[in-house]
């Protein structure tokens, strides 16, 4: 006689491991969106700082 585990698949996972997992696990990592990273354009005001202080120093050792 085959022995079946203990957990049933899920078939709407596609990885084996997802498969292998407790519905209510899946429910709650799908229940939650997928948060968008926050831009608050560091680069840019990096970018902006860096030109800035460039052409303060360059145009001091000028004059």
């Amino acid at each position: 006689m085959r022995t079946r585990p203990l957990v049933l698949t899920t078939e709407s996972a596609r990885h084996p491991f997802r498969q292998r997992l407790p519905a209510h696990v899946l429910r709650l990592s799908e229940a939650t969106p997928a948060k968008k990273p926050v831009d608050d354009d560091q680069d840019w005001k990096l970018f902006a700082l860096s030109f800035c202080a460039f052409f303060t120093a360059f145009y001091s050792f000028i004059s």
